[in-house]
């Protein structure tokens, strides 16, 4: 638990380090993209509520009983509904963004540190280029191997009562390894290599993922949450996993 509560606090730090010289300019562009990205989400999400709302409630049952349960149960389909729109949006929100998201966790590194991640020529990023992709299709293999089971189980009848904390779990830590791919990656760490080393750190990524996953929930605060995750990881990084050993897993 005092893991968990430390990994909140890193997001909370990373609102602040944001507005740091020599790291602003940095969050400017994926502060921008996220607002759009955002927008697009509560507005597609609010146009197809009433609809999901209606699909998730079993139509076997009589009315009567469909209309209690739905008034049982609202809070719960409203909630995974939330998740789903905003846990999607923010995957793309972060493949847009991921270029700007890496030189801001450079520049974040840099301040807290004074030292940046080893740079790289152009010929050694050109060679590096089918490293990076077939990282970016191993990471893209993960998500939907628990993602797609957690889509289908929403949607089954009595089952899905436990989606909503199913994805809640899922989302935290898919989060925590989204934002913490930008440190890390630019230590070159490949996508194993990230998963085992939060992995020792579980309490402090789930804390950090799950404050995150509630930030982009909040009006107004959901548009800094790219650019404020993305520091608040690195400094997670700099001083809690940069000393750990990591080893790729499979």
């Amino acid at each position: 638990m005092g893991d968990f509560i430390r990994g909140a606090r890193y997001l909370i730090n990373g609102f602040s380090l944001i507005n740091q010289p020599g790291v602003r300019r940095f969050a400017f562009i994926p502060l921008l993209i996220n607002t759009l990205l955002f927008s697009a989400a509560i507005w597609y999400g609010v146009s197809q509520f009433d609809y999901w709302m209606t699909a998730l409630t079993p139509t076997w049952l009589p009315e009567w009983l469909s209309n209690i349960l739905m008034w049982l149960l609202w809070p719960l389909f409203a909630v995974l509904i939330i998740i789903i729109v905003f846990f999607t949006f923010t995957i793309l929100a972060n493949i847009v963004a991921a270029p700007f998201n890496g030189l801001l966790a450079e520049a974040v590194e840099k301040r807290l540190s004074n030292q940046a991640p080893p740079e790289q020529t152009t010929l050694q990023l050109i060679a590096d280029t089918p490293r990076m992709i077939w990282n970016e299709l191993r990471k893209l293999g993960y998500l939907l191997k628990w993602m797609l089971p957690l889509l289908l189980l929403s949607w089954i009848p009595g089952l899905n009562l436990i989606a909503p904390l199913l994805w809640i779990g899922f989302s935290s830590w898919t989060l925590a390894l989204d934002y913490h791919d930008y440190p890390l990656g630019n230590h070159l760490l490949n996508f194993p290599q990230q998963r085992a080393l939060l992995r020792q750190k579980r309490g402090l990524a789930l804390g950090f993922g799950m404050t995150t996953l509630g930030a982009t929930m909040i009006p107004i605060i959901n548009f800094l949450v790219i650019p404020a995750a993305t520091a608040g990881a690195t400094q997670l990084y700099v001083e809690r996993l940069k000393s750990l050993p990591s080893h790729p897993v499979t």
